[in-house]
């Protein structure tokens, strides 16, 4: 579904920039993004599973997703949305949810924003995530976590999601 490898740079060294061009027009990915029945079956990495157990899809709206592991793991995300521009832009922050803790013995990163483009491609949608850390470090210990193989791996079952089905 997508057209050509993902890429991952960074444009500062506080930051992870993440680009995927998938074979689907922009409104069909902004949905799958933005509705709880479409992101409970694709976010996640591989074998993942993910609940939404809320989703207030508006500025200063709260959200927070539960993806859950092969071996029954539980691992709380949230945030609150800052912006969004249907279906061009989301701004959000993304924090490790309460009970994370209990999961993860790591010194964990703080203060993420998390900035998505849905950029048209005439039929086909680029999109760039963009994760904005408070610092270097925190920027550092996002990616020793697995962020980047994370996100790719769930941008790989958006793909397939995408592919695989009549989204309404």
């Amino acid at each position: 579904m997508w057209e050509h490898d993902h890429s991952t740079t960074n444009q500062s060294d506080r930051e992870i920039i993440i680009t995927r061009i998938f074979n689907a027009p922009r409104e069909l990915v902004f949905k799958a993004w933005t509705e709880p029945k479409h992101i409970e079956q694709w976010f996640g990495p591989a074998g993942f599973t993910t609940r939404v157990e809320e989703l207030d899809f508006r500025p200063l709206g709260h959200w927070r997703y539960v993806m859950i592991g092969t071996d029954g793991t539980e691992y709380p995300s949230e945030g609150v949305f800052r912006e969004i521009v249907p279906p061009e832009r989301i701004v959000t922050t993304d924090e490790f949810g309460e009970g994370i803790e209990q999961v993860l013995d790591a010194d964990l990163p703080q203060g993420m924003v998390v900035t998505v483009l849905f950029e048209d491609l005439g039929g086909k949608t680029k999109l760039t995530i963009q994760v904005m850390h408070e610092t270097v470090s925190d920027r550092r210990k996002h990616e020793e976590m697995g962020v980047i193989a994370g996100w790719n791996s769930s941008l790989d079952c958006l793909s397939e999601y995408l592919q695989g089905s009549s989204i309404s």
